[in-house]
C-alpha cells in the first residue's frame, strides 16, 4: 500500500489581502504529478482543505476540480477529515453518497470506530479518522468525563484501538497539536496558553498516525507519528520550511518507508535585508523578482515613499519593516543629531523631486533654516 499523506492546504487563503488561490492551484497540480509518478493507492488529507468554515466560491471550485481528477479520472481514493478551520457539517455533506464514488468524508466524531478499509497489492489497510474536536463536544456527545483537549483526544484514540484489527495494517488520521513539536506563526490556536496539546503516546499503537495542523514537516514522540506540513508557506515564519507531502508506504507487517516529497511553489515567501539602494539593485536581476516578500531595510536615514520604490522592482512586496530606523530612535539624540537628520532628509526629498543634489549654497540656507526653527521650538 502506497498512500500520501498532505494536510493544512487552506484553500481560498488571503495574505496580506493578496489571494493565493493560483499558487494554491500551481502545487495542487504537483501532488497530482506525484500521485500518478508514484502510482499511489490513495490520498489522506488530515485537514484544514479550507482556510474558513464558509469558503469562498472560487476556493470550493478548485477543490472540485482536484478532487475530480482524482477520485473519476485517476480513480484514487481521497480519505480527508475536517480541521479547525474547515466547517465540519458543511464539509461532510453528501458523504455517504461520495464514499461510493471514492472520496471518504470522515466528518462526524460518531464514525471514529468506522474505519475506511481499502484494498491494495500487499493487502487490506484499514484508516481512522479523528476530526479536529474540543473537549465540551467529545464530552457532550459521548457523555465522557474529559476536560482538556489531551483527555478528549485520549478519549477519542482509545475507542478507535478497542476495535481496531491488529492482523492487518492500521492509519490513524488526526488534526491536532502534540505537545512538544514546532509550531509556526499562521498557524490559529486550538486555545490559549498551551491548553491544546495532545500527547502522541496513545497513537504509538498505530502503524503510521497522519497529522494535520502544524505547518512544519516533522515527527513527534516516534518516527511513523508524522506532521507532513502545509502545501505552501503561510507566513513570512515559515520562510526556511520546505513543503511537501509525504510518501508512505506499508505492507502486511506494516510502515516500511515513508519519505519527503517536495513543493516547489509559484511564487516563493522570503525576508529580504538590506540597504535601500543595494536591494534595487538587486531586485533588477533576481529571477525570482516575483516572490512574496518581507523587506527589512537597514538604512538610517528617512526614505520617501520606500514601498512603491520597492515595489518598482518586486512587486510582491507584502511588508515592510525598517529596524534601521528604530536603532536611530533607540539612541540618545542631541539637536546636532537631529538637525543634521532633518536636513538629510530634506536632501533626499530634494533628489526624489528634483533628480538633483542640493548646492552647497542651498544646503547652508536649509541647514539655517532648520536651526532657527529649533531655537523657536526650544524657546516656546
Amino acid at each position: 500500500m502506497k498512500f500520501i499523506h498532505t494536510s493544512d492546504w487552506h484553500i481560498g487563503r488571503q495574505f496580506h489581502n493578496v489571494s493565493l488561490l493560483e499558487d494554491q492551484r500551481h502545487v495542487l497540480d504537483q501532488i497530482v504529478g506525484y500521485i500518478a509518478k508514484e502510482a499511489v493507492d490513495a490520498l489522506v488529507i488530515a485537514g484544514d482543505i479550507y482556510d474558513r468554515s464558509v469558503p469562498p466560491a472560487k476556493a470550493v471550485e478548485l477543490l472540485d476540480e482536484f478532487i475530480s481528477k482524482i477520485c473519476s479520472d485517476m480513480k484514487v481514493p481521497v480519505i480527508l477529515i475536517p480541521g479547525n478551520h474547515d466547517g465540519a457539517e458543511r464539509l461532510r455533506f453528501g458523504s455517504r453518497q461520495l464514499s461510493s464514488a471514492g472520496l471518504h468524508i470522515i466528518g462526524d466524531l460518531k464514525q471514529i470506530e468506522e474505519p475506511v478499509i481499502l484494498a491494495s497489492p500487499s493487502g487490506d489497510v484499514a484508516f481512522y479518522g479523528i476530526p479536529y474536536n474540543d473537549p465540551e463536544t467529545v464530552r457532550n456527545l459521548f457523555d465522557a468525563d474529559v476536560t482538556s483537549y489531551d483527555d478528549a483526544h485520549t478519549f477519542l484514540v482509545e475507542r478507535i484501538k478497542a476495535v481496531k484489527n491488529s492482523a492487518k495494517p492500521n492509519v490513524l488520521i488526526s488534526h491536532c497539536f502534540i505537545d512538544g513539536a514546532q509550531e509556526s506563526d499562521s498557524e490559529r490556536p486550538l486555545s490559549i496558553g498551551g491548553a491544546d496539546r495532545v500527547s502522541y503516546r496513545p497513537c504509538a499503537a498505530f502503524d503510521y498516525v497522519a497529522l494535520g495542523h502544524l505547518h512544519s514537516p516533522q515527527y513527534k514522540g516516534e518516527d511513523h507519528i508524522r506532521y507532513c506540513g502545509s502545501i505552501l508557506k503561510y507566513s513570512f515564519s515559515e520562510q526556511d520550511q520546505n513543503k511537501g507531502v509525504t510518501l508512505v508506504e506499508l505492507d502486511r507487517s506494516g510502515l516500511t518507508e515513508f519519505k519527503h516529497l517536495p513543493l516547489k511553489p509559484l511564487r516563493d515567501m522570503r525576508i529580504v535585508e538590506g540597504e535601500m539602494q543595494a536591494i534595487l539593485a538587486q531586485g533588477k536581476v533576481d529571477p525570482n523578482y516575483e516572490d512574496y516578500l518581507l523587506v527589512r531595510l537597514t538604512d538610517r536615514h528617512a526614505i520617501l515613499d520606500p514601498m512603491n520604490k520597492l515595489r518598482a522592482v518586486y512587486p510582491n512586496v507584502l511588508h515592510l519593516e525598517k529596524p534601521g530606523m528604530l536603532e536611530v530612535g533607540e539612541q540618545k539624540m542631541n539637536r546636532e543629531t537631529l538637525k543634521r537628520g532633518e536636513l538629510e532628509m530634506f536632501r533626499d526629498f530634494f533628489v526624489q523631486i528634483t533628480g538633483q543634489p542640493l548646492t552647497e549654497d542651498q544646503g547652508e540656507a536649509i541647514e539655517q533654516t532648520i536651526t532657527e526653527l529649533n531655537t523657536q521650538e526650544a524657546q516656546k
